[in-house]
C-alpha cells in the first residue's frame, strides 16, 4: 500500500509539472505600449551653406570639427527643415541651394521638410511680400505661378532622389501670404485657394508627402481657431498644423502649457496632426533652454492619439551673432550648448 501511495504521489507531481509548463507556453504576452518611435527631432539649418561660405566651422562638444549634419545626427536629430525662396538676389535658399543641403541631410539618414515661403526673401507674420516676378499678376495667374513654382521645385528635388516627408505651404501665415491678394483678414477665401493650390501641387509630385500650414505663436489658441476655422470654411486642404514657439526664459513654462492646450484643441477640432516646426531661445540661456526644450518635446509627445509629430529647432547652429540672430544653440566657439542635450 505504501509503495502504491508513493508512486501515486510521484505521478501527481509529474502531471502538475507538465500542466504548468503547458500553461506557461500557451500564455499570451501582455502587449507593451511604447512611445512613438518615429517622433521627429529636427533642425532648420537653411543658413548652413551661407555660413560655410563665410568660413564658419562647427565642432562637437569635444572641440573636434565636424560636418554639421553629422554633428546634429550625433546629438539625436533625425530631420532637417529647409526654406525655399523664389528668386533670392544672392542665390541662397534657391532650388539649387536647397537640393544641395537636402542631399547632405539624406546622406545622414534624416527626414526632410521643405518650407515654401513664396517670396524672394523672408516671409513671416509681418512680411508676406510677393516675389518680384509675380507683382502685377491677377489672382488666377498668380495661383498658376504658385502651382508652377511648387511643382518645378519639387520635381527638381525628386530628380535629385530626394523624397521629402513634409512640404510646408507658406511660412508663419498668421494673416495669409502673398499680400495683399492672399491676406487672410481681408480675403480668407483667396488665402484658402492659395493653400489648396500649393497642396495639390505638392501632391502632384509627391502624393504621400504631408502638407503643413504654419502659424506662429503656438500658444495663441484664438489665433489658430480663427485661421483654421477660416481655412476649413473655405474648403482648404492641409494635413498638418505647424506652429512656432519662441518663449522668453521667464515665461516658457506658461507658454508650453498653453501650447499643449492648443495642440490638443487642434487635434480635436480639425482631426489633424500637429508639429512644432520652429523653436528657439537665447543661446546664452542654455540651461533654461534645455528645460524649455525637454518640456515642449515631452508635451508634444503627449498630444492626443500620438498626433504630436515632432519639434524643430530653428537654426541651432547660428553662433557669434550670425546675421544678428541670437536664438541659436551653439556657443561663440562653434560648439553646441547643453540646450541641445534635450534632443538626445
Amino acid at each position: 500500500m505504501k509503495i502504491l501511495l508513493k508512486w501515486f504521489i510521484i505521478l501527481l507531481i509529474l502531471v502538475v509539472s507538465l500542466n504548468c509548463k503547458k500553461n506557461k507556453t500557451e500564455e499570451v504576452p501582455t502587449p507593451v505600449i511604447t512611445a512613438n518611435s518615429t517622433f521627429i527631432k529636427g533642425a532648420d539649418v537653411s543658413w548652413i551653406s551661407e555660413m560655410e561660405a563665410a568660413d564658419f566651422k562647427f565642432y562637437n562638444t569635444d572641440g573636434v570639427e565636424q560636418d554639421l549634419f553629422l554633428l546634429l545626427k550625433n546629438l539625436g536629430f533625425n530631420a532637417i527643415r529647409l526654406r525655399i525662396w523664389v528668386n533670392p538676389s544672392n542665390g541662397w535658399n534657391n532650388t539649387t541651394d536647397v537640393i544641395a543641403k537636402a542631399v547632405r541631410a539624406k546622406a545622414q539618414g534624416m527626414k526632410i521638410l521643405l518650407d515654401f515661403h513664396y517670396s524672394d526673401t523672408w516671409a513671416d507674420p509681418a512680411h508676406q511680400t510677393k516675389p518680384a516676378a509675380w507683382e502685377g499678376l491677377n489672382f488666377n495667374v498668380m495661383k498658376d505661378s504658385l502651382k508652377s513654382h511648387t511643382e518645378n521645385v519639387l520635381q527638381a528635388v525628386k530628380n535629385a532622389q530626394i523624397n521629402p516627408e513634409w512640404v510646408q505651404i507658406g511660412n508663419e501665415t498668421n494673416n495669409g501670404m502673398l499680400w495683399p491678394d492672399g491676406k487672410a483678414s481681408t480675403n480668407m477665401s483667396n488665402f484658402a485657394e492659395l493653400i489648396s493650390t500649393g497642396y495639390q501641387a505638392a501632391k502632384t509630385i509627391f502624393p504621400n508627402t504631408k502638407v503643413i500650414v504654419h502659424v506662429s505663436n503656438g500658444w495663441d489658441n484664438s489665433l489658430f481657431r480663427w485661421m483654421f476655422d477660416g481655412l476649413k470654411n473655405n474648403n482648404a486642404q492641409w494635413d498638418i498644423i505647424g506652429m512656432s514657439l519662441y518663449p522668453e526664459p521667464g515665461n516658457w513654462s506658461t507658454l508650453n502649457t498653453q501650447c499643449l492646450v492648443n495642440m490638443n484643441d487642434m487635434v480635436a477640432r480639425y482631426n489633424k496632426e500637429v508639429m512644432i516646426v520652429e523653436v528657439g531661445m537665447s543661446w546664452d540661456q542654455a540651461s533654461i533652454s534645455k528645460s524649455f526644450l525637454t518640456d515642449i518635446i515631452s508635451k508634444t509627445k503627449s498630444v492626443t492619439n500620438n498626433k504630436g509629430l515632432g519639434v524643430f529647432y530653428w537654426e541651432p547652429q547660428s553662433y557669434n551673432n550670425w546675421k544678428g540672430y541670437t536664438l541659436g544653440a551653439f556657443d561663440n566657439t562653434g560648439k553646441p550648448t547643453e540646450a541641445l542635450n534635450a534632443f538626445k
